[in-house]
């Protein structure tokens, strides 16, 4: 079952590096990256586990990286 709570065209260089920087370098849950892009970007999303998989699925395939190896996961 495949899940779209993000539109990948809506992340912006700028958002997946701040994407990154939490779920890779401060070592941020799915839930906790969807809470915290809730709280800086006003989604109403809030810690949506597959909310938070989603920004980081694109966030990493915009930077040219795949999300489900290191250091996304």
């Amino acid at each position: 079952m495949t899940h779209n709570t993000v539109d990948p065209a809506t992340i912006t260089p700028e958002m997946a590096a701040r994407i990154r920087t939490w779920r890779c370098d401060e070592d941020y849950s799915w839930r906790a990256v969807a809470q915290a892009a809730s709280d800086l970007w006003g989604s109403g999303w809030g810690s949506n586990q597959l909310f938070g998989e989603d920004l980081c699925v694109a966030a990493a395939e915009l930077l040219g990286e795949n999300p489900y190896r290191e250091p996304w996961n």
